[in-house]
């Protein structure tokens, strides 16, 4: 579902501020993978996430969804593979528009842009139905301003937004990390049941070790705009935080780790 071959992006080339974010990098997930991204700062987890969806071009290599090339394609070409859903709640939402509303735009993403008359009755009941399943209460809020809502209802919203019309793929930049950590299980729980039911291939970054390693089929470690770590299967699912801070250090030459990370 997604191929990148030898991916290189540095920013501010030729100058004394020339950072290499993506070094020769390759990838590849099989359809249905639900793969955590984790890495120090300046790892390049998130020039990856955005040379995916096309808010960077990068320097050389290609980037293929589902067979397609989309190296060179703009970003809102991208839109009709992908769903997106950002670190921070306030993104991803028009925060003026009630939820129905919000609703509507992203499942006419990519689609032919035409007038209609608001948001129809029908649209209006299987919205209900949609977020009744979230267990948030927001099936009785149609008609509330987005930018009303916590940050955890907004997320989860923004969540439901970027799945609504199954994309190819789903980006997930930690999508957690703003929120409390009652708040972040919750709307982490909510991500297993919306990929696993729909069977999305999801790229998330996250932080935070243990979610790493709870979440997903996958898990690969990113440093210095590669990927130095890559575990599946069994191996993934019996990794402890110890384990996975281990194989870290020895891939790393010990620079991988951060406070953040191990706070997390």
């Amino acid at each position: 579902m997604l191929k990148i071959r030898d991916l290189q992006k540095t920013f501010n080339p030729g100058t004394i501020n020339a950072k290499t974010a993506l070094d020769g990098l390759y990838l590849e997930l099989k359809d249905g993978d639900f793969v955590t991204v984790i890495g120090g700062n300046g790892a390049g987890k998130s020039t990856l996430l955005n040379a995916v969806a096309g808010v960077w071009k990068p320097d050389f290599g290609t980037i293929e969804i589902d067979g397609v090339d989309v190296t060179h394609m703009p970003e809102y070409k991208r839109a009709q593979f992908l769903g997106r859903v950002f670190q921070d709640p306030m993104m991803g939402t028009a925060p003026d528009m009630e939820i129905a509303e919000n609703l509507s735009i992203a499942e006419r993403r990519g689609t032919k842009r035409r007038f209609v008359r608001g948001v129809r009755r029908a649209d209006r009941e299987r919205y209900r139905e949609i977020l009744a399943e979230l267990e948030l209460g927001l099936e009785d809020r149609l008609s509330t301003k987005v930018g009303l809502l916590s940050g955890g209802q907004r997320q989860a919203v923004t969540l439901l937004m970027a799945t609504l019309n199954r994309p190819k793929l789903l980006l997930l930049d930690e999508h957690t990390a703003a929120l409390d950590p009652k708040t972040a299980a919750k709307v982490l729980e909510l991500t297993d049941r919306i990929v696993r039911r729909d069977k999305l291939t999801t790229l998330m970054i996250t932080h935070n070790m243990k979610d790493a390693i709870a979440h997903g089929n996958r898990l690969i470690m990113m440093h210095a705009g590669r990927v130095i770590v890559d575990v599946s299967g069994e191996e993934k699912k019996n990794l402890t935080v110890e384990q996975l801070l281990a194989l870290f250090n020895q891939a790393s030459g010990g620079g991988a780790v951060n406070d953040r990370m191990v706070l997390n």
